[in-house]
């Protein structure tokens, strides 16, 4: 992960990062793909950085970045709790399931958030960074998709989300409190159409009559930067790309940009969990409109032409 090209790694500076002042210091739980560019961001400009991860070698690459102090330890524990010597003005949990299932989930999610906000009572915390994921609402149909919408209807592994939100919410002493549904991430090194494209052979599994909503991993750095450099009101905001568009568009695309074949879709190639929802992801346009007023936030790859341009 962090040999990953520095050109590609060079992060944007939005107008929100440029006109207020980082925090002095930043504690990054789940410091994986999004935590570590944040953390390479906030390093190149001089902000104490510590980490946790559960990743013995992430650890390592993380202490060769340069990070002021680094953990290793399952975020669900308590016993990290005293092994973490510096203070912090920032919080930013962007922990992964890791895998597990349902269980997993609960377990980085729900216990882990628990876990840190147990923590932070005893630290000054100004601001407190959580990326959930827009995986959170149940809509389909075609219809567009806000904060304000109704998420009763989440699959499990949404609701575990939506509790661990809840418990950041309800923590009364921290007043600036985030919650950013991050849409698809792509990015450096993780850039699954583009494999899928190139190693499908001409044959897609399931169909592309859906939306894709993506953001690219610089963008999300840009929005959490844009939370803890500014004032913007506490609460939920997604954090997706400008034009959201069909999967088979996408696919379209990044086969004429590598000179092979349309991909041809095979609605009968899939999962079981897939083929009880009809051969594809729910369909619907994740709305980015509260983040770009709200935060002063706009994305430098407003779609995934632009996103990709670089990755190709």
């Amino acid at each position: 992960m962090l040999a990953e090209s520095k050109a590609s790694d060079k992060l944007w500076n939005n107008k929100m990062a440029n006109s207020h002042k980082l925090p002095d210091s930043v504690i990054i739980f789940g410091c994986g793909y999004v935590g570590t560019a944040l953390a390479r961001y906030l390093r190149a400009r001089g902000v104490r950085v510590g980490a946790l991860t559960r990743n013995p070698e992430q650890a390592a690459a993380l202490r060769e970045l340069g990070l002021d102090e680094v953990v290793v330890a399952e975020l669900d524990a308590h016993e990290w709790h005293t092994r973490v010597v510096g203070r912090y003005q920032a919080v930013v949990n962007c922990v992964s399931s890791g895998g597990g299932g349902l269980a997993g989930y609960r377990k980085s999610y729900l216990a882990g958030q628990q876990s840190i906000l147990d923590w932070a009572r005893s630290q000054s915390i100004d601001s407190y960074v959580y990326t959930s994921s827009t995986s959170v609402y149940p809509q389909d149909g075609g219809v567009t998709v806000d904060e304000a919408v109704d998420t009763s209807g989440a699959p499990a592994t949404g609701q575990v989300l939506l509790e661990s939100e809840a418990l950041l919410a309800a923590a009364a002493d921290l007043p600036n409190w985030y919650v950013l549904r991050l849409a698809g991430i792509y990015g450096p090194g993780r850039h699954y159409l583009l494999d899928q494209v190139r190693t499908a052979r001409g044959e897609i599994p399931g169909r592309g009559d859906y939306a894709l909503n993506m953001i690219h991993r610089e963008d999300i750095v840009a929005a959490i930067v844009a939370v803890i450099t500014g004032s913007a009101p506490a609460g939920i905001y997604n954090i997706a790309d400008d034009t959201p568009t069909l999967k088979a568009e996408v696919l379209h695309y990044l086969a004429e940009q590598l000179g092979l074949p349309a991909p041809v879709f095979n609605p009968e190639n899939v999962s079981e969990r897939l083929r009880r929802r009809g051969g594809r992801m729910p369909h619907r346009w994740i709305s980015n409109k509260k983040a770009r007023k709200a935060l002063d936030w706009c994305p430098k790859f407003p779609s995934f032409r632009e996103g990709y341009a670089e990755l190709l």
